[in-house]
């Protein structure tokens, strides 16, 4: 069998035209050879396996630059590589599932918002055993919650501590629910503008920040950098923002799995921070808060040493109340070695009496 054109190539292997195209340009599947005159792209027969095993991973969806790694393999490792993406994309998926019940929940208005309900809360903030200064802060009052990580050497507790106090006026503002995004964004900025402002010819300090501002049943969620919020919920404990780290953006694009994320030289490395440039990006959310709903907003002191399970486990704890979770997150922490400080909030959602 001679060379077979790209239409006749297409249909045999499953694949379209504007996709070999693609392929032939990023060099995942190049022709074997191209016409001189016409430009017309020409395949061997034998390249058909390469183009249907192409075809197949993505019909799973895996990124082209796994399939690239993946087809490199032999057979026994290519079977392997595959069922470690597609596990992750279970677990991925399952994730986002959570996320948008709640979605759907805070959309529709389902369960049992209130909008006279309360919050208690406890906070912690402890110094890691490999640390001489803890660079976090962490605050918790009525209507706002939120976490601060400073770095880069001695500006980082001052940052952290800046980053927070440009939002503490807002616990007294009385923020209508309707325009709470909008003053949390206005807050977040004058944060991002403190933390820069103290910056010096040898140290530009940087923080990251998450915080919740609340009003009613009404909660506006805030987020920049690799602290984390969480809700628990149901019994069932959700992430409610996205790292923004380095090691994140390579799992978005299909480059690094989850599993390889602690492991990675560079894990701890910010893409986002207050203070890291001229206009902070931040993450905004609203949401409806129902009575019974736990929030954890910590530091990576406590999700990165500290796995998601015991999380869970630490924060179902049936008869706890927040300063007996607070205080069991901290020891798991120091349970497992506690090398980074550690900051975190921990806050009921409760009718008002």
């Amino acid at each position: 069998m001679g060379l077979l054109t790209i239409g006749a190539f297409a249909r045999a292997s499953g694949l379209t035209p504007k996709a070999l195209r693609l392929y032939d340009e990023t060099g995942l599947l190049p022709p074997a050879a191209v016409d001189p005159e016409s430009g017309y792209r020409l395949y061997e027969p034998a390249q058909l396996d390469r183009a249907r095993l192409i075809a197949r991973l993505r019909r799973i969806g895996m990124p082209l630059a796994e399939i690239r790694d993946v087809y490199r393999l032999e057979p026994a490792a290519a079977a392997e590589a595959i069922g470690a993406y597609w596990r992750r994309v279970t677990v991925d998926t399952a994730a986002r599932g959570r996320l948008a019940t709640l979605l759907v929940d805070d959309l529709s208005g389902r369960g049992s918002t209130m909008s006279n309900l309360a919050i208690r809360h406890a906070v912690r903030c402890e110094t890691g055993t490999a640390r001489d200064t803890n660079e976090d802060a962490a605050y918790a009052g009525g209507s706002l919650l939120a976490v601060a990580d400073g770095m880069r050497g001695p500006g980082g507790a001052a940052a952290s501590t800046a980053a927070i106090d440009a939002l503490r006026p807002l616990e007294l503002a009385g923020a209508p629910a309707t325009e709470l995004l909008t003053m949390l964004a206005d807050a977040v900025a004058e944060a991002d503008r403190t933390v820069r402002e103290g910056a010096t010819a040898d140290h530009q300090p940087v923080t990251t920040l998450t915080a919740i501002l609340r009003a009613g049943s009404r909660l506006a969620l805030v987020h920049v950098g690799d602290t984390r919020a969480y809700l628990l919920r149901g019994g069932e404990l959700v992430q409610l923002t996205q790292d923004h780290t380095y090691v994140r953006s390579l799992v978005d694009q299909g480059r690094l799995g989850l599993d390889e994320v602690a492991a990675h030289p560079q894990r701890t490395l910010l893409v986002r921070a207050l203070g890291a440039g001229e206009h902070v990006e931040a993450d905004l959310a609203l949401r409806t808060g129902l009575a019974g709903d736990r929030y954890l907003l910590c530091s990576d002191g406590l999700s990165a040493y500290v796995e998601r399970a015991a999380l869970a486990s630490a924060l179902a704890e049936p008869g706890a109340d927040p300063e007996q979770a607070a205080g069991r997150l901290v020891d798991l922490a120091y349970a497992a070695g506690a090398p980074d400080n550690i900051a975190c909030v921990v806050a009921d959602l409760v009718p008002a009496s």
